[in-house]
């Protein structure tokens, strides 16, 4: 399990706790507020925390013709302490709308959060035994497709649509040693690096040279073992033996696609959490996004947006805190009376919440 701050926060002396809340659209509004209420049961674990509530995302885009405020934007750089904030993806349009982006990639690249960090660990059925599937997925946040540079021409074959994927040395480093750093702190010290050089042999060529070098460059993770996969044999690996699988490392599209595979080796994209991290700021997100189908019904599950709360919290240093809404929603799933419908179970949102309060 992820257990280890990333790094080193000065942590002791503080008096609060500034949180900045995106509940964006969709179940956002829902699952985000419990994972507020979970972080206020936490009292002395914590400093006192003040949450800021925010706008971004599709509803905020069609009311103000922006989906990610400026204002939202610098009161996270400048209010929130270090820029600590549980955020729910906006629901953003499968179709091309001028002047509309994604609010979290726009926020991933003004706060330079480069690293989208996602454990996937399945429950075990009694505490202290080893889970059956305990693996992280390390997202590089900044690249690849994701740059959003396409263009669409006519020509001999009708519509042509083309796309840049930019790969670079200094965020393939930057990712390769902030996965490095994971793989160090756990027991097996094991990182995979996913990649299809074999065809892209540029592109992800660089990437996997890259991460491959950290530990020279570094003269550091000697003790780290390195593993590969191509990405396509990667996925088939991961849903036959996820055991063999420690910390993954990808870019953008790569872990993305990933990542949300491996949620349904655990059941469901709703226990998945993740943090979006730089050297400065850390964001929580819950992976699941904004879930229009279930929106308004009460039944969203709110685990990923707990468990989010506790990997921002262990990221910042506050172990203790993290570790306590950690144990709390293992003790609600090992139970498995209150469960939402994306685990079979009838439970609403409030009373796995209120479970897992009780717990606390």
């Amino acid at each position: 399990m992820f257990r280890a701050p990333l790094r080193t926060f000065a942590t002791s002396a503080r008096q609060s706790l500034k949180i900045g809340l995106i509940p964006a659209d969709g179940i956002g509004k829902e699952v985000i507020p419990a994972a507020k209420e979970a972080i206020v049961a936490l009292g002395s674990d914590i400093p006192k925390p003040q949450f800021i509530d925010l706008a971004a995302g599709w509803e905020t885009f069609t009311r103000t013709g922006v989906a990610l405020p400026e204002e939202t934007v610098q009161v996270l750089k400048n209010e929130c302490d270090f820029i600590s904030a549980e955020g729910s993806r906006g629901s953003s349009p499968s179709r091309k709308v001028i002047g509309y982006s994604s609010p979290i990639v726009a926020l991933r690249k003004e706060l330079d959060l480069y690293a989208n960090i996602r454990p996937v660990v399945s429950v075990a059925p009694r505490a202290g035994e080893k889970p059956a599937v305990d693996l992280i997925v390390v997202r590089e946040n900044t690249e690849c497709l994701y740059v959003k540079q396409e263009q669409q021409t006519d020509g001999a074959n009708g519509k042509e649509a083309r796309a840049t994927r930019l790969i670079t040395e200094r965020a393939s480093r930057r990712i390769g040693q902030m996965a490095f750093e994971l793989a160090a702190a756990r027991p097996r010290k094991q990182l995979t690096i996913i990649h299809k050089s074999n065809v892209l042999s540029i592109t992800d060529g660089l990437f996997r040279e890259t991460v491959r070098g950290v530990p020279g460059a570094t003269g550091k993770y000697g003790d780290v073992t390195i593993a590969e996969q191509l990405v396509d044999s990667a996925v088939y690996r991961l849903f036959r033996e996820p055991e063999i699988f420690d910390v993954m490392v990808a870019p953008n599209l790569y872990g993305d696609i990933l990542s949300d595979a491996a949620a349904a080796l655990v059941g469901s994209l709703g226990l998945i959490p993740s943090v979006n991290a730089g050297d400065n700021f850390v964001m929580g997100e819950p992976v699941h996004g904004s879930a229009p189908d279930i929106e308004g019904k009460g039944i969203a599950n709110p685990i990923a947006s707990i468990r989010s709360a506790a990997l921002m919290l262990r990221h910042l240093g506050y172990t203790k805190g993290a570790d306590r809404l950690d144990t709390a929603v293992d003790q609600v799933l090992r139970e498995g009376r209150y469960l939402t419908p994306d685990l079979k179970g009838t439970s609403t949102t409030r009373e796995v919440l209120d479970a897992v309060l009780g717990k606390l």
